[in-house]
């Protein structure tokens, strides 16, 4: 070959390897890229899909002190960016209790409760429950009437579209007679709820149902996929003395662990904040781990309960803490 020829067939030749050369690294760049979006779409698939709603409780002092009207809760609750409701049934007891809460009376909570949420746009979740009679009592006449006095409520969580009532495992101290007595409260309770498609969830909220070891063996036992938890990052007291002296506690983080196999919704319970925004009694990036790797990923509610903060300051703080860590 001649020298001529030899040069052009020497440029053309590196030219080709130049162009291989570039395409090669643009189809390795591109599979880089790829395989990062991947990476980022699995990485982003295992993060749980949290919502914050608003516990009415966080609102009593306002609603019981300061006369503001529990119907109110959707607007105020709207303002302060949730996007879901926990009712407080007690909040309403003083309207109810006049017409010993007769359908008429239930039916005028509903349908007001519901205007309000549909017109600020928010999700009914649950109602709270108390002073409605004891689940866990050992005396199975009162247990059955308290069992008689939540279907009202039942009925009125199903006309509100929400997906639970709360209810508490009040009656005993003493471990066996509280575990057959919650049992049997639930049992009877979670089957008449079964058709309506409400859950019945127990909170830990004092006594023996603050044992997340016992309350997890309710659970188990009672065995009905309408049944289930209220996990409460605070209220993990067994036995108080004088208010607010805790006597007994159970280990919040075990506590935690034990029952979040069964939760249905989770209470971040909040009172007081450090100087970077922190809850000082319960570590909130802890616990949501926990609440993460039971593998939850509904709404989680905001339930401030504190005194050096406002209740709107509290219910704000509490908020801020909860979207921080979950960023």
């Amino acid at each position: 070959m001649k020298r001529r020829n030899l040069k052009h067939f020497s440029i053309k030749f590196v030219i080709v390897l130049l162009l291989m050369g570039n395409f090669a690294c643009k189809q390795n760049k591109k599979q880089e890229e790829e395989a990062s979006e991947t990476v980022e779409e699995v990485e982003m698939s295992t993060e749980p899909n949290f919502k914050i709603s608003l516990a009415q409780w966080s609102m009593h002092k306002m609603i019981r002190e300061d006369g503001v009207d529990p119907y109110t809760f959707a607007e105020k609750s709207k303002a302060w960016g949730f996007e879901g409701l926990e009712y407080v049934s007690g909040l309403y007891y003083p309207e109810l209790e006049k017409d010993n809460f007769s359908e008429a009376a239930m039916k005028n909570f509903v349908d007001k409760s519901l205007a309000e949420s549909k017109k600020h746009g928010l999700e009914n979740l649950i109602i709270m429950i108390d002073g409605q009679g004891d689940l866990a009592t050992p005396d199975e006449a009162e247990r059955n009437a308290a069992v008689e006095n939540h279907h009202k409520w039942v009925d009125a969580a199903a006309a509100l579209g929400c997906h639970s009532i709360r209810v508490n495992l009040s009656g005993t101290q003493d471990p066996d007679e509280w575990t057959a007595a919650s049992v049997d409260g639930l049992t009877k309770l979670s089957t008449y709820a079964k058709d309506k498609n409400i859950n019945i969830l127990v909170e830990n909220h004092g006594g023996l149902s603050s044992n997340g070891a016992m309350m997890a063996n309710v659970f188990k036992t009672v065995n009905m996929d309408n049944c289930g938890t209220l996990p409460d990052f605070g209220n993990f007291c067994i036995t108080w003395g004088e208010w607010p002296e805790c006597l007994e506690w159970y280990d919040r983080y075990k506590g935690m662990e034990e029952i979040m196999p069964y939760a249905k919704a989770v209470s971040a319970k909040s009172h007081d904040f450090d100087e970077n925004g922190n809850e000082i009694h319960s570590d909130y990036a802890r616990m949501l781990k926990i609440v993460k790797d039971a593998g939850y990923s509904g709404y989680i509610g905001v339930e401030y309960e504190g005194s050096e903060l406002s209740e709107e300051d509290g219910i704000i703080a509490t908020r801020d803490l909860l979207r921080k860590l979950m960023k």
